[in-house]
C-alpha cells in the first residue's frame, strides 16, 4: 500500500533524480554510509532470499544474480523458490532462520501472510529486506528495496495515450483495463499509477471502457496467469466488441500483454497498443515486430545488485541507504525505501534503452 503525499512524492522524485545521475547501480553507495564500520556479523555469514513462483524471466534471473553477487561478496547464499506457494514459503523462511541467516530478502507471493516467519526472523536478530514486492501488515521488516512501482505505472498509462494517438490523432478511444495478481502488493499500486493518467481521459470522454470494467477489483489476473488473461480477453471481446474496435488495452506485464495479443489475434481483430512491463525477450521481438507497443525496462541486475549493497552496509555495520522514508506504509509502519528509475521502452528507443544489455541489444539491431 502506498501513502502518497505531495511531500512524499516529490522526496522520491528527488532521491530518482539522484540516483540516476550516478546510472542506476549505485556501485559506490558508500559515499552516504555513516555507519561505525565496526563490523554488524561476519562476512560470511549466511544470507537467505526467498522468491515467489517462477511467473517471469526476471524472477529466474534474480536467482541466478544473488547466488552469484552474494557469492563474490564473501556471503553464503540459499535462494529458493516458492513454486508451491504461500506455505512453502513460509517454511522456506524459516528454515533460513534456524539455519542463522543473518539477513533475509523477501520477494513475497503474498505479502501480508508472512508476519508469523518475519517476527521469528527479528527474533533471531535477522534484518529483513523486501525486495520487489512490500511486505504488508507487519513491523518485522526493515527495508524495502524496488524500482518506482507507481511510476511504473504512470509510465504505462502515458504509453498507452500515446500509442494509441500516434495511431488515431484524436479519440474517443476504446480501451481495456487488466491488472496483476491481487494477493501481490504490487500490482494495485501499477493499476493506481496507471490509472493517475488514465481516470481523467476516462472522465472527459477521452477513452471509454467499453465493458465497464474499471475498478482494480474487476482488472485483477490472479497469478499473473496469461491463460487467466487470455481467457478473460476472448470473453471481453466476445462481449463487447463484435463490432466496436478495440483501441488499447493497459497490460501490467509483458506476459500477460502476449497472451492478450494472441487473444485478439485468435479473434480475427487488429491489433490494439498493448502496454507491458519486464523486458521479456518474447516481448521486446513483439515490440520490434510492431506488435506489442510498449514494455518497462526495470533492470533486475541492478536491482540485485542494490540490494547486495544493502547486505554489505549491514554486514559492515554501516547505515543503509535509503531514498524514500515516506510513501511504502505497510499499514503497520512506513518501511524505508530504495527506489530505482524504471525507463519506458517502444520501439523507437530500444536500441539505446537495451544498449548495455547482452541479450536484449541484440534484438534491436
Amino acid at each position: 500500500m502506498r501513502m502518497f503525499s505531495k511531500a512524499a512524492k516529490a522526496a522520491a522524485v528527488a532521491g530518482i533524480a539522484a540516483l540516476a545521475l550516478t546510472a542506476c547501480g549505485r556501485a559506490d553507495s558508500g559515499a552516504t554510509g555513516g555507519g561505525t564500520g565496526t563490523g554488524g556479523f561476519p562476512q560470511d555469514s549466511l544470507i537467505g532470499v526467498a522468491l515467489p513462483q517462477k511467473t517471469s524471466e526476471n524472477w529466474v534471473l534474480a536467482e541466478q544474480l544473488f547466488n552469484d553477487g552474494l557469492k563474490e561478496a564473501g556471503f553464503k547464499s540459499d535462494v529458493q523458490f516458492a513454486n508451491g506457494g504461500v506455505s512453502e514459503q513460509q517454511n522456506q523462511i524459516s528454515a533460513m532462520v534456524t539455519k542463522g541467516a543473518k539477513v533475509i530478502v523477501v520477494g513475497a507471493i503474498d505479502g501480508s501472510q508472512l508476519g508469523t516467519q518475519l517476527a521469528q526472523a527479528k527474533s533471531a536478530g535477522a534484518t529483513v529486506i523486501a525486495y520487489d514486492r512490500l511486505v504488508k501488515n507487519t513491523d518485522a521488516v526493515d527495508y524495502y528495496v524496488a524500482y518506482d512501482n507507481f511510476k511504473v505505472g504512470e509510465l504505462q498509462g502515458q504509453a498507452l495515450l500515446d500509442g494509441m494517438k500516434a495511431k488515431k490523432a484524436e479519440g474517443p478511444y476504446n480501451i481495456e483495463l487488466f491488472a496483476g495478481s491481487p494477493d501481490d502488493a504490487n500490482a494495485k499500486v501499477f493499476f493506481d499509477g496507471a490509472m493517475s493518467v488514465l481516470k481523467p481521459k476516462i472522465e472527459d470522454g477521452t477513452l471509454k471502457v467499453v465493458s465497464g470494467q474499471k475498478t482494480f477489483e474487476q482488472a485483477v489476473t490472479q497469478g499473473w496467469k496469461a491463460e487467466n488473461a487470455q481467457k478473460r480477453m476472448d470473453t471481453l471481446l466476445a462481449a463487447n466488441y463484435t463490432s466496436a474496435k478495440l483501441d488499447g488495452v493497459l497490460s501490467p506485464n509483458d506476459t500477460l500483454a502476449r497472451a492478450i495479443l494472441t487473444s485478439v489475434k485468435s479473434a480475427g481483430k487488429a491489433l490494439p497498443v498493448v502496454t507491458g512491463q519486464d523486458s521479456e525477450v518474447e516481448s521486446v521481438k513483439s515490440i520490434m515486430a510492431g506488435e506489442q507497443y510498449s514494455t518497462i525496462n526495470k533492470d533486475t541486475r541492478n536491482l540485485v545488485k542494490q540490494a547486495i549493497e544493502m547486505v554489505k552496509k549491514l554486514q559492515a555495520g554501516e547505515e543503509v541507504e535509503v531514498n524514500d522514508k515516506e510513501s511504502y506504509d505497510n499499514g503497520v509502519k512506513v518501511v524505508p525505501a530504495y527506489l530505482l528509475p524504471p525507463v519506458i521502452v517502444t520501439k523507437e528507443n530500444a536500441k539505446e534503452a537495451y544498449a548495455n544489455d547482452p541479450t536484449l541489444s541484440k534484438l534491436t539491431q
